[in-house]
């Protein structure tokens, strides 16, 4: 069993040393639905429901990875790589400031708009009441992933290791969305 395992992680750096837009993507998008299907079952859905399921990967493949990848290339090349204190606090500062609040109005706006086909009302609504205490959250929480990210991570694995943490954060999200949902417009 020890000898599967290692070798799927052989594969797994392989194909991220030869592909990692494809690999990242892909990773992501799988950690997308490990995460909402735990936050299904959290929130008491007893039949999978594979639709949102299906659409969860795809924003994890499509935006989740490929964000992560090219986002981590540009504060490296902006900060040259480097990994001193002050260097960090700047990454970390910079991604707060602009990544964390894009990402979250994004996946509200998507789960609400496509994923739950609200009217953009509804979902302006929502966001109006809900993205603040999201926003906070996150800037109580990402900070510190964001400094053990940059500062211990390897530039290929903060991607991975950010979609892993990303994983919990959105069954955060899905949890909350799923308690303030509004009731569908008929």
């Amino acid at each position: 069993m020890g000898s599967i395992a290692k070798n799927g992680l052989r594969q797994y750096l392989i194909q991220l040393r030869q592909h990692p837009l494809r690999t990242k993507a892909i990773t992501a998008g799988v950690l997308s639905a490990i995460s909402d299907i735990i936050a299904q079952k959290l929130t008491g859905i007893q039949k999978l429901q594979l639709r949102r399921l299906l659409l969860k990967v795809v924003f994890g493949f499509a935006y989740l990875g490929p964000f992560g990848h090219f986002l981590h290339l540009v504060l490296d090349k902006i900060f040259k790589g480097k990994k001193d204190t002050k260097t960090v606090a700047k990454k970390v500062v910079l991604e707060q400031l602009t990544s964390s609040p894009l990402n979250n109005l994004l996946f509200m706006i998507y789960y609400g708009a496509v994923i739950e086909g609200r009217p953009w009302m509804h979902v302006k609504t929502k966001i109006k009441k809900e993205y603040p205490k999201v926003q906070y959250t996150a800037w109580t929480f990402w900070p510190v992933v964001g400094w053990v990210n940059h500062q211990y991570v390897p530039l290929q694995f903060r991607v991975i290791f950010h979609s892993a943490v990303a994983m919990c954060w959105g069954i955060f999200l899905n949890l909350r969305a799923r308690s303030m949902a509004l009731p569908k417009a008929k």
